[in-house]
């Protein structure tokens, strides 16, 4: 043999391994265009697919800790798992074909990796046994379907009308606004604990038999319009409080920052302010004691509009601009230009603020520019989630 080193097959495998993953960590990291033909957008595709995938196993292995009670329920696995087969046989396939043809290797192995993992884990073919329903969680489950859902409905629908047609999917900032999404999903269970104890603490005295039998003799639809007029009425103030005291702006300001916006910008929100706003609201709604089938109307409209207007998306609204938010109303109030300042408030109904006088008036065309005014929010979940309790400039 002489002086010729021998190779060690497994250090060879892990040193590919480190470096196809550490290849990927730095794409992610970036921001830009996905070029046709290069394999980036496919691969991107195939290591979503995979990686959602490989959670959706976990979450088979361990429904009573990774999913969520509430959504379990409506569900029907086995609808899950046929999803979760395609998924496995299309990001497998995407992997394949371009490791195969040497486009993005790195990034299409890694997805490959995750499928084989995901396979090798059981597949969508994990047995679900009887586990107990009252145990900690966090919402992997809502985390991957609201992701797939979110993607493939409002993404499809920035491409269709755009309002920004030259607008990017992977723009700058999009990797804090997805650990944003993230960690709002993955916290749902506590989030709900959270709200349910303070609003029983905070609003149980206030409860009334007759207003709730009240309340719950009002036909559906009407019922429903009241209920989302009382959720708006109470968001509208609040998120005015928001804006007009200095200590809460500091938490506000987190979720002004997004200096694009699209679907997924809404998401960036600071955890206090999610939970104080989902006590204020939900807890007059559990006063007034609205029909479940009204308050699960709500919750579907109120998740719509919230990723909605926010939405990199135009439409002709005509003279029903002038009655319910839309994205055009809504962009507005995230922009940074002085006139947009402190203005469009409500979540639901625009008549609001035209009724309490904080709505834009005779504004033409769309903004240009978004965040907060000075550009002083750091970016980075972490640095968001501390900005408010650090020491003001």
């Amino acid at each position: 043999m002489g002086d010729k080193k021998i190779t060690d097959p497994a250090k060879t495998v892990v040193k590919h391994v480190s470096g196809a993953v550490n290849e990927t960590a730095d794409l992610l990291g970036q921001s830009g265009p996905l070029t046709p033909g290069s394999g980036l957008a496919s691969g991107v595709l195939a290591f979503t697919l995979g990686l959602l995938s490989l959670l959706g196993v976990a979450a088979f292995h361990f429904p009573q800790y990774l999913t969520t009670p509430e959504l379990r329920r409506e569900y029907d696995p086995d609808v899950i798992r046929h999803i979760m087969f395609a998924a496995l046989v299309i990001a497998g396939s995407i992997s394949l074909l371009n490791v195969l043809f040497k486009r993005e290797r790195a990034l299409n192995a890694v997805a490959g990796v995750m499928v084989i993992a995901a396979v090798a884990a059981g597949g969508s073919h994990v047995p679900v046994n009887d586990f107990p329903d009252h145990t900690p969680y966090i919402g992997l489950d809502w985390f991957i379907l609201d992701l797939l859902g979110s993607t493939v409905i409002f993404a499809a629908i920035e491409k269709v009308f755009p309002l920004y047609k030259g607008q990017l999917l992977f723009r700058r900032e999009w990797q804090t606004d997805m650990v944003h999404f993230a960690v709002n999903h993955f916290i749902v269970g506590l989030a709900l604990l959270t709200v349910n104890f303070a609003i029983h603490r905070l609003f149980g005295w206030m409860v009334n038999d007759t207003v709730h039998s009240m309340v719950q003799a009002i036909p559906f639809v009407p019922q429903l319009l009241l209920c989302i007029l009382v959720a708006d009425l109470v968001q509208y103030w609040t998120h005015r409080s928001y804006h007009e005291i200095p200590f809460l702006w500091r938490f506000h300001a987190v979720h002004h920052s997004a200096k694009t916006m699209d679907w997924l910008a809404g998401s960036r929100q600071h955890i206090l302010e999610l939970l104080c706003t989902r006590v204020g609201v939900l807890g007059a709604l559990y006063v007034l004691g609205f029909d479940k089938e009204v308050m699960d109307v709500y919750i579907i409209v109120v998740g719509f509009q919230a990723v909605f207007n926010h939405a990199n998306v135009h439409l002709p609204w005509g003279p029903l601009k002038y009655v319910i938010v839309t994205p055009d109303f809504h962009h507005w109030h995230h922009s940074s230009d002085d006139v947009a300042i402190d203005r469009n408030y409500a979540a639901h109904y625009a008549f609001l603020d035209h009724l309490f006088g904080t709505a834009i008036k005779g504004q033409e065309g769309f903004p240009e520019k978004y965040g907060v005014q000075g550009d002083y929010m750091p970016d980075g979940f972490l640095n968001q989630l501390m900005f408010p309790f650090r020491k003001q400039k």
